[in-house]
């Protein structure tokens, strides 16, 4: 296998030593540095700030100074200053799907269309929620407004770095909050480039700040910070749980976006062949670290031999190989480390009794960075890790189940809710099935992403919403105004406020 290490942009092999601060690049108060590794060949690409508590503290003080007059903005300039952002993102998306490739090893023609076009197509989306949203509404003789909640800290992982980024930064600006973004030190050089196109809007001073560093140094920072009035997560659950400890103390707002351990059900009456497909290729999308991967493949005991062999076709067929090539379906994962993990995972099911039918090696060839090939276990222990956590790898395991309920509790036997997928030739019956898995989104027979229904999910995968006007929500906090009569609210209202 041989990296075309030259398509590498220059803007993912610069190393920064600056954090953008109320409205310019400032040098970052310490003088450590972090490296950003290449997946797909574990050599570094560009060092960037370690950041900590003084970096924190200038740019929660800068969002806090900015918030009142951004706050007060109309909505339609707040909007116009997005629909600018749009327009850069979209003539520097070739570059943009680069530098995501170099630092997360993403193939370039998923990054483009995954990272690139979807994040784009969610800023768009935001600001179009934003034009309807029912910012006042007159209930009785109380004005209910939807108000910015105040400074926003957004923190954002590596997978999925742009995307994650502009479903919570765009509805924070458009809400009328200021943002300090904290993305992962793994995969930062995006968020610098989004940083420079937030720039070229001329968005006010202090209105988006973006702060580089460790979780434990940098987010806890932000997550702890006094005058944060909401915190936007997606991560693991364990940031989840440190976040909304250092959180607490304030009663802050933090909205979660965590793991998944997301079962694709397939219905009796369903197409075997192509719900077994779609899941196996929906389940190694970005090498399978994304939260919402259908992880877990539910079909009726009585075709399981049928189903083990369709999905071990399907996941032997896919192409590992160089993020560069535009062929490649499957990259590295983000680290050999995560290789590594995620060979245990597999290693824990074998020992106990399942059949590794396919995958889980390391291509001939792979140069050096987290190379595995699409695993497809069968006949786990219940109990098994495979089977219970979010393993974060390209790994699918075949269960069997008995009748109907037996598959849903099975579907719902885990900490986790965040997606999932019924399969039927009753689009009817697989509604029925489907309001009774306990998650937050699921699609019926492959149905396509919807940008404007709320994402988010139940117990261990988090709480709150992202995209639409739940995405809005999360950064509003809401204010009723009280007149004497209802017939003087509707006279005074609008002069009040």
């Amino acid at each position: 296998m041989k990296t075309m290490s030259a398509a590498i942009p220059a803007a993912a092999r610069r190393s920064r030593s600056v954090q953008w601060i109320d409205g310019d690049w400032r040098p970052a108060r310490s003088d450590s540095a972090l490296p950003v590794v290449d997946p797909a060949t574990g050599l570094t690409l560009a060092e960037v700030p370690a950041g900590g508590r003084a970096d924190a503290d200038a740019a929660v003080a800068a969002a806090v100074r900015a918030f009142p007059a951004w706050s007060a903005t109309p909505l339609g300039e707040r909007l116009r200053y997005l629909d600018r952002l749009a327009e850069l993102l979209d003539q520097h998306a070739d570059t943009m799907a680069g530098v995501l490739t170099a630092e997360t090893g993403m193939p370039v023609t998923l990054a483009r269309h995954a990272q690139v076009s979807f994040g784009v197509g969610a800023l768009r989306s935001c600001v179009e929620a934003a034009r309807e949203h029912a910012w006042e509404q007159r209930i009785g003789n109380s004005l209910v407004r939807s108000e910015g909640a105040g400074a926003a800290g957004c923190i954002t992982p590596w997978n999925a770095p742009l995307a994650l980024n502009l479903q919570k930064v765009p509805a924070a600006l458009a809400a009328g909050c200021t943002v300090v973004l904290k993305p992962s030190e793994l995969a930062p050089l995006s968020s610098y480039l989004l940083a420079e196109l937030i720039a070229r809007t001329d968005l006010p001073p202090g209105v988006f700040n973006l702060v580089c560093g460790t979780g434990p140094q940098a987010g806890e920072a932000l997550a702890a910070h006094p005058e944060i009035a909401v915190v936007s997560l997606t991560g693991s659950l364990r940031a989840g749980r440190r976040v909304s400890e250092l959180a607490a103390p304030r009663a802050a707002r933090v909205n979660l976006e965590l793991g998944g351990k997301s079962a694709s059900l397939v219905l009796p009456d369903a197409d075997l062949d192509a719900a077994v497909a779609a899941t196996v290729h929906q389940a190694n999308f970005n090498t399978g670290q994304v939260c919402f991967a259908w992880s877990r493949l539910l079909v009726p005991a009585d075709r399981y031999d049928e189903a083990v062999a369709v999905a071990a076709g399907t996941a032997g067929a896919l192409r590992v190989g160089d993020p560069w090539d535009p062929a490649t379906q499957v990259g590295p994962l983000i680290h050999r480390a995560s290789a590594e993990r995620v060979r245990g995972i597999l290693d824990d099911a074998i020992a106990g009794g399942a059949t590794l039918v396919t995958g889980g090696e390391v291509p001939p060839g792979a140069p050096g960075g987290g190379y595995l090939t699409p695993a497809v276990l069968a006949g786990p222990p219940p109990r098994a890790r495979a089977v219970v956590e979010e393993v974060f790898g390209p790994v699918v395991v075949v269960l069997p189940y008995a009748d109907e309920d037996d598959a849903v509790r099975i579907a719902n036997d885990t900490d986790y809710g965040l997606s999932g997928a019924v399969w039927s030739g009753s689009v009817e019956h697989a509604t029925v099935i489907a309001s009774r898995l306990r998650t937050g989104r699921v699609d019926v027979n492959g149905a396509p992403f919807n940008m404007r229904a709320p994402f988010g999910g139940y117990k261990s995968s988090g709480n709150g919403r992202e995209l639409g006007a739940w995405g809005l929500a999360a950064f509003c906090e809401t204010k009723a105004i009280q007149f004497p009569s209802a017939e003087e609210g509707l006279r005074l209202g609008s002069a009040a406020v």
